[in-house]
């Protein structure tokens, strides 16, 4: 398979985006609806913000744009059904680029990369850590120590989810040494978020868009956010960045986009490019959306998409290696780890 590192990756898909269609109406006129597979149960990150922008897309291609929960295996069935559908253009999928790009790395979908789609990003994403507003944690200080010391349970999404990863980036930065830390795992974000909230579990490491409405209801206590820099969420005080606590605590973004699968005809891409750079780039919905959650506004495609996207994508392929969890060497879907 031809190797993706940062560079070579983005000279190899220069090559294959197509030109934007010319001003006066999209090159691609679809004929029947177009489904997005949300490989998530409804209500987490993903669906969110697909189902802020599908009606963008509905109104600029005028068909309808129907967003399709099918979640399971940490996103990858409903990733997989996207993957086996025809190349015609009509089957898309949304996700965070990480986990399409890594999949094969875990073992979970057979040989695919970020190869396989052409890319639209939409938004950045922080993993936020919570804890419901019963447990005895104040600060994040205090949940590190009683990981350290007790059983502390863990409401995610999966290994493979913004949490998961998050909760495996906390316990290598406190140099695995949290083992009373006890990942409990859902269909999606949004229910591993109810459970942190109703007291199912005692906190929760998944994004804070999908915390943000349980935490101004006063149900979740905010400890911090994987970034360097503080969160900002209408209504509530900043939530202190992971490195006050872990300095060396290593932050790459995490994108999130919708992925059109390549193969179609080239004017399926020519007209979703334009109506990205038109519609979606400006769109006042989705940035009103970015500002609500506590999201970053950062819409982009083709050529700066994966720019933007190969810091987390190298990032969450190679911990995996460092963890013991690669069933394939990354170097394989053409990932080069720093330390390899």
């Amino acid at each position: 398979m031809k190797r993706l590192t940062c560079t070579a990756s983005l000279l190899a898909l220069a090559m294959t985006w197509p030109a934007i269609a010319q001003e006066g109406g999209n090159s691609w006129q679809p004929d029947r609806p177009i489904n997005i597979i949300v490989p998530w149960s409804a209500g987490g990150s993903t669906d969110q913000v697909t189902r802020v922008v599908a009606p963008i897309l509905e109104e600029a291609l005028g068909t309808e744009v129907v967003v399709v929960n099918q979640p399971g295996a940490s996103g990858s069935i409903g990733t997989k059904a996207a993957l086996d559908a025809p190349r015609d253009g009509y089957t898309w999928t949304a996700n965070a680029i990480a986990n399409n790009a890594t999949y094969t790395v875990t073992g979970l979908i057979d040989d695919t990369s970020i190869n396989d789609y052409h890319i639209y990003l939409h938004v950045a994403n922080v993993p936020m850590v919570s804890a419901n507003v019963n447990t005895s944690y104040q600060t994040f200080p205090d949940l590190l120590e009683a990981m350290k010391t007790g059983s502390v349970t863990v409401g995610t999404a999966g290994v493979n989810s913004s949490g998961g990863m998050a909760l495996a980036a906390i316990r290598e930065g406190a140099h695995d040494e949290l083992a009373g830390a006890r990942m409990i795992t859902y269909d999606g974000g949004n229910p591993a978020v109810i459970a942190a909230a109703g007291g199912e579990v005692d906190i929760t490491t998944q994004l804070a868009v999908e915390q943000s409405e349980m935490v101004r209801a006063g149900r979740l206590r905010p400890l911090t956010v994987l970034s360097d820099t503080p969160l900002e969420l209408e209504g509530i005080d900043p939530v202190p960045p992971i490195t006050d606590f872990m300095p060396d605590f290593a932050v790459a973004a995490d994108y999130f986009g919708v992925f059109i699968p390549v193969g179609a005809p080239a004017e399926v891409y020519e007209t979703v490019d334009r109506i990205w750079e038109e519609k979606v780039m400006n769109s006042q919905a989705l940035k009103d959306y970015a500002t609500e959650r506590g999201a970053v506004f950062a819409p982009s495609y083709g050529d700066l998409a994966l720019e933007r996207a190969m810091p987390v994508v190298i990032a969450e392929a190679c911990s995996r290696v460092g963890r013991g969890e690669a069933v394939v060497d990354p170097s394989e879907i053409g990932i080069d780890c720093p330390s390899q």
